[in-house]
């Protein structure tokens, strides 16, 4: 069993973007990863992939998702599931910091571009 205080999260940081490590295998998971995720206001959109199926809970603020072809308004309470392989990008085009719950299972790598596939460290 492992217990991840809030004050222990390993914080990770992009421009516009941050990433709170919560649950992973390095931090005692086996078969998710966890973080917290907050997109601050007018974060643009990265367009990626991930190889895994990813789920996004909403908590505050306001995001727009672009997955495929659909664009998706994420507010407070709303739930998103990215499939894998399928190009997708959230952007704040609010006021107000967004922030969500991320799940992804263990082993699931990010793709930009054409670049190779990489675990996000907040997932590893």
């Amino acid at each position: 069993m492992a217990f991840i205080r809030a004050a222990d999260a390993v914080v990770f940081s992009l421009p516009g973007i941050t990433f709170t490590g919560l649950a992973s295998p390095c931090r005692g998971s086996n078969e998710n990863a966890v973080w917290l995720i907050r997109l601050d206001p007018g974060a643009p959109p990265v367009p990626h992939r991930v190889t895994r199926e990813e789920i996004f809970v909403a908590l505050s603020g306001v995001a727009e998702a672009i997955v495929g072809d659909s664009r998706h308004k994420l507010e407070p309470g709303c739930a998103l599931v990215v499939p894998a392989d399928v190009e997708f990008a959230l952007s704040n085009p609010g006021e107000l910091p967004f922030e969500a719950v991320v799940v992804m299972p263990v082993g699931g790598c990010a793709v930009v571009g054409e670049q190779a596939p990489f675990v996000p460290p907040w997932a590893a």
